[in-house]
């Protein structure tokens, strides 16, 4: 970092996989909004994604392109998480409620590898989790292994660091941000976000699906969508629902479109085209949930998704997998009360006529997680408000940045 008397300059470095490079795209423009100089290293097939965010800072934001590196276990040519056709992810940005478990578990990994179950009496609400519910590098840890014990040095180091900046706010996960700042003895824990709310519209993603999509929403009931992006199960479900939705069937990788997890049933198409739309690989997420139409969310619950279903104020159904996404469930559901399980685990498909129940009530306009996700949207709105917590919070980000000396006064030749 480097500084002068009116600016100071950042430098970002974000993890090559979509779902990370997007928040920290949105908080290089937040930082910016504040007079703050960003450079942002990326490699060429990558430069894409900064597109919309040097337009809109053509003076403040800059990219410094280096090339990948070749590796033996990474194909020529892929530079991102997305083009391995792998969807399992260890590295993720989450929140608050994460990142103090991940602290608890680490520092006591010794003694809770063995438990089936793990009692989290430290941290507020003194959640009980089974094992095989933690995320995943927790549970896949081999003692003395050379890149596990790396990877746990790197855990460790997490809440060891001058601070931490969460992609949160404080109406959603202020208890743990406070629990975080006594565990660690510091002030510096701010929660910023959500990112995406206010930013450049669609960082690193653009599609002519738009116009189209939106057109299909109007036409349809307030609330009365369901919008879907993962497997072939859901397709008997939503059929016997008889609710409108949005379902995005991603193509996925060789060995997934072999497998058959993408296929949509022969006839489910036609059979469901008076309410139903199936998108092909991509769909503007954000936008469709901000629509008045939409009422609800099938989601994995990774930490993105989760923050833009609480932006657009609809009701999430879970379906966690892996990584961060039990851990998240736990806070919509339980917590929170905005959400509703409706299966979990990788490999599990839930039965079509549960399934269809749960979105029928989940929608109905009597029900109550509809009234408690609008109540934690307008608590979001507040957040990013002039006078919000998150806008508190980025401010004493950015005074804290200030203070820092320059790289070069603390490095002794």
């Amino acid at each position: 970092m480097s500084t002068t008397i009116n600016n100071c300059h950042i430098l970002l470095f974000p993890f090559l996989a979509q779902g990370h490079m997007l928040p920290l795209l949105h908080l290089a423009h937040r930082l910016s909004l504040h007079g703050l100089t960003i450079t942002i290293i990326i490699t060429p097939k990558n430069l894409t994604y900064l597109s919309s965010l040097l337009s809109s800072h053509p003076s403040s934001i800059i990219s410094l392109i280096l090339p990948f590196p070749s590796h033996p276990s990474i194909p020529p040519g892929v530079e991102n998480v997305k083009d391995l056709g792998h969807s399992d992810s260890f590295f993720f940005l989450s929140g608050a409620f994460l990142a103090a478990i991940d602290d608890y578990v680490w520092n006591n990994i010794e003694q809770l590898k063995t438990l089936e179950q793990v009692e989290l009496s430290a941290l507020p609400g003194s959640h009980v989790f089974k094992s095989n519910h933690l995320p995943s590098l927790f549970r896949l840890y081999k003692k003395s292994d050379p890149d596990w014990e790396f990877i746990k040095d790197l855990k460790l180091a997490n809440t060891k660091n001058w601070g931490c900046v969460f992609n949160s706010f404080d109406a959603f996960e202020g208890e743990y941000m406070d629990y975080l700042k006594k565990k660690l003895s510091h002030d510096w824990i701010f929660g910023v976000g959500p990112l995406n709310l206010p930013g450049p519209e669609n960082l690193g993603s653009e599609s002519d699906l738009n116009e189209r999509l939106l057109t299909w929403l109007d036409e349809c009931p307030k609330a009365s969508l369901l919008k879907r992006e993962q497997m072939e199960a859901l397709a008997l479900g939503l059929e016997k629902s008889g609710t409108r939705f949005v379902w995005v069937v991603k193509t996925g990788s060789t060995q997934a479109r072999e497998d058959e997890f993408e296929n949509v049933p022969d006839g489910f198409e036609e059979r469901v085209a008076s309410r139903g739309l199936v998108i092909r690989e991509w769909a503007p997420q954000v936008s469709i949930l901000n629509h008045e139409a939409v009422g609800g969310f099938l989601s994995h619950c990774g930490w993105n998704s989760v923050l833009e279903g609480i932006v657009g104020g609809v009701v999430i159904l879970a379906w966690p997998m892996e990584a961060d996404q039990l851990v998240n469930t736990r806070l919509l559901v339980e917590d929170m009360g905005v959400g509703v399980r409706v299966c979990k685990g990788a490999g599990s498909v839930p039965e079509a006529g549960e399934l269809s129940r749960v979105i029928g009530e989940s929608m109905s306009k009597a029900g109550g997680l509809k009234d408690k996700a609008k109540k934690l949207k307008e608590k979001t709105l507040e957040a990013v408000s002039k006078e919000g917590s998150s806008v508190q919070d980025m401010g004493g980000l950015v005074g804290e940045l200030r203070k820092l000396k320059p790289l070069k006064s603390r490095i002794q030749v």
